[in-house]
């Protein structure tokens, strides 16, 4: 974790807005950042892990998505833990967005859990 911002990117954005911004429509603004901003690492950073990370969350809801089909056929009980782990996770993966976009815009390059360094290693990778 590391607060290094540069004050201004190729995009003409603050680094910590843009950022941010990579995060907004997940891995669609992450691919745009990513491709558009080529030399600040913080954006590239944020880019990447918002593509990390939104493509990670699209995985575990297909696989949510087919449990829950699972477990409805389970009579009431089967609906009702299907039902809280989708609303369980939905609220998780927004706290971890609102989280992800607050740390970019205070200018640290805050590491997902699980997936963060994998955008790292990305956008940096170890020689």
């Amino acid at each position: 974790m590391t607060a290094t911002v540069h004050p201004t990117t190729s995009t003409g954005l603050t680094a910590n807005i843009a950022g941010l911004l990579a995060y907004v429509l997940g891995p669609f603004t992450g691919v745009l950042f990513l491709v558009i901003e080529k030399e600040n690492r913080f954006v590239r950073f944020h880019a990447a892990q918002s593509i990390v990370v939104s493509v990670a969350i699209i995985v575990l809801s297909i696989a949510l998505g087919i449990a829950s089909g699972l477990l409805a056929v389970v009579p009431v009980l089967g609906w009702i833990v299907a039902l809280l782990a989708g609303l369980g996770f939905g609220l998780v993966t927004f706290v971890l967005w609102i989280v992800l976009m607050f740390r970019a815009f205070q200018g640290v390059e805050w590491e997902a859990p699980i997936v963060g360094r994998f955008a790292r290693n990305f956008v940096q990778p170890e020689a």
